[in-house]
């Protein structure tokens, strides 16, 4: 799902992919619902292909927005409550107790819960599909039963 939905460096907020030229393409806010251009020359990433850093690999950006959900059951998250340093680790702790603490930095973590709040505003609660989502939870099965 997060394949379509897009970060344009230096506009503010999400965008989702609604279609594609040559040198452009066509993305519509999902703040705001408007559509506008963006061009070769914009800096574009899709969600799809963020992870984050932890001690041992990276986890897609997809898993984490999904625990995120699990573990506030659904809702947007509270950004004032989220403002030092320490109350962000914290944070980033529950949601991801490996993270790498050297290369994931307060600013990526704000990041986050920024977009998380768009997505969940937008309708958007299904970061993982379906089918990744069982492979997970068989894969976590099994190591509790080792």
């Amino acid at each position: 799902m997060l394949k379509t939905i897009l970060s344009i460096s230096g506009k503010p907020g999400l965008y989702k992919l609604i279609s594609y030229g040559k040198n452009l393409l066509i993305v519509e806010s999902l703040v705001d619902g408007k559509r506008t251009p963006a061009t070769a020359r914009d800096k574009i990433i899709s969600l799809g292909d963020i992870a984050i850093y932890t001690l041992d690999q990276e986890v897609p950006l997809a898993q984490v927005m999904d625990t995120i959900s699990k573990q506030f059951d659904g809702k947007q998250l509270n950004a004032a409550d989220y403002k030092t340093g320490e109350q962000l680790a914290d944070f980033f702790k529950s949601v991801l107790p490996n993270y790498d603490e050297e290369r994931v930095y307060n600013n990526d973590i704000k990041k986050v819960i920024s977009w998380y709040n768009i997505l969940v505003g937008a309708g958007i609660t299904e970061f993982v599909p379906a089918e990744e989502n069982a492979a997970e939870e068989a894969k976590e099965e099994e190591a509790k039963e080792a």
